[in-house]
């Protein structure tokens, strides 16, 4: 029984060393794919650094002593040095000079909206919290990279590979808007799954005062907490997330309308002159370019789709946290597939998530009843 127990963790160990070979060197196409491919030149220089990274990396993980050497490379040459290259040659994607520039104009203007915005540059589509990563001295992406980091690393998903991805690593070496967002979506799920209604909606509240998409997070974790936690629990995390969400948001939409709904809601969503760089060839930018009346098509069902998910969250409320990571993963991987601007980037939402959901159900999360509310004394 020992010697058959000893050689399946053999077998074990040779898939896993073979599969993590065959990832790394998987990566290492992608990267290089990319530079080949992009017309972007922070996009090309990831994709080289990044490229040979990836490639030191399957070379390491095919030897049982360099293998746990394998994704540390693998972060040192698809984020570390990547990023430090191309923050010391002030290159990075449009995003994170609109993120620079709205810190300016929040601090010299007291809004981070441009009231008669035209340019691509002039707009800023986030929501006004996005705003302090541009008042941090330096350059954006190293407070947006931290926040993830610190967010991941809280909510017990720090994992070397996750980070090393290229849906990940790219990001945080060109741009990294939407991963301080998705970062505390984790967090915020793992607390509601742990009975804290206060801390979840105060990080929940935190990722919604960034951008419009952490906002499905927060009718989801509210259906966790109140199927296990119960009623008062439920209504605590309500009561601190959305004051949260709206005392970040409100103030600067009644002090800019015009400029916020230019930027928020009408630049997103394609209704101003001036067209989103968002346009990766996902179904519904297809649908919005090249069927007529698609844009309508598109925001209908993407309407559905949110309607779909609001009716599972009444009929079958997720009761673990990990169940709660994948419906929203699910869920705004469906969202992101279907809006009329959208882009490859937007994929890290489902990915993050799903890894989240992935890493729970390795500790053998299971369904839990409903129980009597929690007692939480404090919000933090």
């Amino acid at each position: 029984m020992d010697m058959r127990k000893s050689l399946e963790r053999y077998v074990r160990h040779i898939q896993n060393i073979r599969h993590e070979r065959y990832a790394w060197a998987g990566c290492a196409v992608v990267a290089l794919g990319l530079a080949l491919a992009s017309d972007l030149g922070p996009h090309r220089v990831w994709g080289v650094t990044a490229g040979a990274g990836y490639a030191v990396a399957a070379v390491l993980a095919c030897g049982a002593r360099s293998r746990p050497a394998a994704p540390v490379v693998a972060v040192a040459g698809a984020v570390v040095v990547p990023l430090v290259s191309l923050v010391t040659a002030g290159l990075g994607q449009l995003e994170v000079t609109v993120v620079e520039r709205s810190g300016q104009l929040l601090v010299t203007t007291g809004s981070p909206y441009v009231a008669d915005a035209t340019a691509v540059a002039d707009f800023n589509p986030y929501l006004p919290g996005m705003a302090l990563f541009g008042v941090l001295p330096g350059d954006a992406r190293w407070w947006l990279g931290s926040a993830f980091v610190a967010a991941l690393a809280a909510a017990d998903l720090h994992r070397a590979w996750l980070l090393a991805c290229p849906p990940v690593a790219l990001p945080l070496a060109v741009g990294g808007i939407d991963l301080p967002v998705v970062g505390l979506m984790c967090l915020g799920v793992v607390f509601a799954g742990q009975g804290r209604p206060g801390r979840a909606g105060l990080v929940l509240g935190a990722a919604a005062a960034l951008k419009w998409t952490a906002w499905p997070a927060l009718p989801v974790a509210l259906a966790l907490i109140a199927v296990r936690r119960g009623r008062r629990p439920a209504l605590r995390y309500a009561a601190v997330a959305l004051p949260t969400a709206t005392a970040a948001v409100l103030p600067f939409a009644l002090a800019n309308p015009s400029g916020f709904y230019g930027s928020v809601i009408a630049f997103p969503l394609g209704l101003t002159d001036t067209t989103s760089p968002a346009a990766s060839p996902l179904p519904g930018h297809l649908l919005a370019t090249y069927v007529p009346g698609g844009r309508v098509i598109a925001l209908v069902l993407l309407a559905v789709s949110a309607l779909l998910i609001a009716v599972s969250l009444v009929m079958r409320p997720p009761r673990t946290a990990r169940a709660t990571a994948a419906r929203l993963a699910f869920g705004l991987g469906l969202a992101m597939a279907l809006m009329p601007a959208t882009r490859f980037g937007y994929l890290v939402y489902p990915l993050v998530l799903g890894s989240l959901a992935y890493r729970m159900s390795q500790r053998g999360s299971t369904t839990v009843t409903p129980v009597a509310p929690s007692r939480e004394k404090a919000l933090v």
